[in-house]
């Protein structure tokens, strides 16, 4: 928690600052209205305390200027002067609470904490309350500990202009992340453009991100504006930024600063307005002390991280994120009906999910497709992920019957051996081994069930 502390009086001022610190509290003071008006903008305050009374401007004048500037950040008013019109005042100034001087340090703080901890609250509820007006189904955060503080810091960074790092391994959903900032904040009109880095040649990287004039290289026929200039007014999503070579590193790091791109082979720079949010899934402080990062430019992106857990830390919930991917199907094919059966869920559950959301959703796309009547089985699941259970053995006995066993049993192993090889034919396809054979695929699998050697018969 951040706080900005407005008051006059120097000792107690600092007898304020000193305890929060030891309360693991970030505490600035200033001594005047002035001072906190300029400070208050970008300094990434959680909450103001203020004095009623202050040198140069009443506390209810900050209130007021805050909101006719659009800052949401929520106020403790201190005044020595309770009455029933100063408490009015300060509640309609947008105050979430006033206290009376003198006042108690540790009983200060205790509200402080409660005002905070309920603005997290209303900030997260209009979160994803705008998260389901933007579109059902797009965006997935786990109910955990870990899914709560990232909605809250998605929430709060979306408010400002402030350049956002998205960290994580590959498939956890920081292309989603970065969409969500954008279309949260004041540029979701504007234009969003994605970039990876890691898919651009290094020969086109300057011309892609800053554009060219005409005659710029060979080839080059005509001028062409750049990301920056087409991204102006909105966001450029600089994805897998750590692919990003050297040279092009310093010419980004200057586009962020300056916020002025000049385009291959130009002489006159435009200046431009882009918010940058960047993401990778490697360890940039590690490339930096490798020397394959720069160390300015790691600074520069990073004023604001977010770190997507993976998923396989999230499998208290791992159900919710099945049913996530499940909803779209059902809406956007009429499968009302699509489930999972308890089998299937439990080897999903088990595996540990290297790719993470991304994976997930390509392993029941695949499983949608393969599926008989709406119901994914450990049948419909890829091998990695089912374990041996789902897998054709390498090799298949011949169709020669035991001479020993009952009719009954000597025609289930010979009828088993039969679908195997068709399914070994098939390069493994149960779907097209069933055709083969002339069955269902649903008959194949009860053939396969009823006919195993671990299968429980009267």
């Amino acid at each position: 928690m951040r706080v900005l502390v407005v008051e006059d009086e120097v000792s107690f001022r600092q007898v304020l600052i000193e305890q929060m610190a030891k309360d693991g509290i970030d505490a600035i003071g200033v001594g005047s209205a002035e001072e906190a008006l300029a400070l208050l903008p970008d300094g990434g305050f959680d909450i103001l305390l203020t004095d009623l009374r202050l040198p140069d401007r009443e506390g209810i004048e900050i209130l007021r200027e805050m909101r006719e500037q659009g800052m949401e950040i929520p106020a403790l008013l201190m005044t020595a002067y309770a009455s029933v019109s100063t408490a009015v005042s300060a509640l309609q100034a947008g105050a979430a609470d006033y206290i009376i001087k003198p006042a108690r340090v540790p009983d200060l703080i205790r509200r402080l904490r409660q005002i905070h901890e309920l603005d997290q609250l209303k900030r997260e509820n209009q979160l994803l309350r705008k998260i389901i007006q933007q579109e059902p189904g797009r965006y997935w955060f786990p109910d955990t500990a870990d899914g709560h503080q990232v909605r809250q810091m998605l929430g709060k960074v979306s408010r400002t202009d402030l350049t956002v790092l998205i960290t994580g391994e590959s498939g956890t959903g920081k292309g989603m992340s970065a969409r969500l900032v954008h279309s949260l904040s004041n540029r979701a009109d504007k234009t969003f453009i994605p970039v990876n880095c890691g898919a651009i040649p290094e020969t086109l990287m300057e011309s892609e991100l800053f554009g060219h004039v005409k005659g710029a290289f060979t080839g080059a026929e005509k001028a062409k504006d750049g990301l920056f200039v087409g991204a102006n007014g909105g966001t450029l999503f600089l994805d897998e930024i750590g692919e990003l070579p050297l040279p092009m590193q310093v010419k980004l790091l200057h586009a962020i600063e300056e916020k002025m791109v000049r385009p291959l082979g130009g002489n006159h720079a435009r200046k431009t307005d882009v918010r940058i949010i960047a993401a990778t899934n490697r360890n940039l402080e590690q490339m930096v002390q490798a020397g394959t990062f720069r160390m300015d430019l790691y600074y520069r992106l990073n004023v604001f991280e977010i770190n997507l857990p993976p998923l396989r830390q999230q499998m208290a919930v791992f159900p919710t994120a099945v049913e996530f991917v499940l909803a779209r199907y059902r809406a956007n094919h009429q499968m009302q009906n699509l489930r999972i059966d308890p089998e299937a869920e439990a080897l999903m559950r088990a595996y540990s999910w290297p790719g993470n959301l991304r994976e997930l959703e390509n392993v029941l796309e695949r499983a949608v497709l393969l599926c008989e009547d709406n119901v994914i089985t450990r049948w419909d699941l890829p091998a990695s992920v089912a374990g041996s259970g789902a897998t054709v053995p390498a090799t298949i006995e011949t169709t020669t019957v035991d001479a020993g066993g009952s009719l009954r049993d000597q025609v289930a192993s010979f009828e088993r051996k039969l679908i195997l090889q068709a399914i070994q034919a098939a390069g493994g396809d149960r779907r097209i081994a069933a055709r083969n054979l002339g069955l269902g695929l649903s008959t194949l699998y009860r053939k396969l069930e009823e006919t195993s050697p671990t299968s429980n018969e009267d």
